[in-house]
């Protein structure tokens, strides 16, 4: 566990870097869905690089494709329907992140430099997918914007 001052500085971190991941995305114009996945779906698949790396047990690699399929579905669900599976991918990954891999079990495999910066990279990333969702400025395909028009 690191001291107060450590996991702050990590979070700081986290927020920069997500903040200037996700404005890169959406400077991608109407693909910035499509990175956000990619991103969400690569975060998930660094706990599985890290438990192959650790030598860990065949149930925690079983539990971390699981969250693969788990973040993967959501991300892929809010580029090919409504993007608020996107924001809901980011909101529970700190979950993943916090409760299991930095003060849970986890922590034992997860190096503290990913599991700390991820908790408030996902919540910014989250805040601002659905900061653009309201606004009406995240690019959505078709289909996600019919679903959106009639919610």
């Amino acid at each position: 566990m690191l001291d107060a001052a450590d996991f702050m500085a990590g979070l700081v971190r986290g927020a920069v870097l997500g903040g200037l991941v996700t404005l890169g995305a959406y400077r991608a114009g109407r693909h910035a869905g499509s990175v956000l996945a990619g991103v969400l779906i690569f975060a998930a698949f660094g706990y599985i690089v890290f438990v192959h790396d650790a030598g860990e047990s065949a149930a925690w690699m079983a539990l971390e494709l699981l969250g693969l399929v788990i973040y993967g579905s959501m991300a892929i669900r809010g580029v090919f329907g409504s993007p608020w599976w996107l924001v809901a991918g980011w909101t529970l990954h700190p979950v993943w992140d916090g409760v299991l891999h930095y003060y849970g079990p986890g922590g034992a495999f997860a190096p503290t430099w990913w599991t700390v910066p991820c908790i408030s990279w996902d919540l910014l990333t989250a805040a601002y997918i659905a900061w653009r969702i309201l606004r009406g400025t995240h690019p959505v395909r078709v289909a996600a914007r019919t679903q959106l028009a009639s919610a």
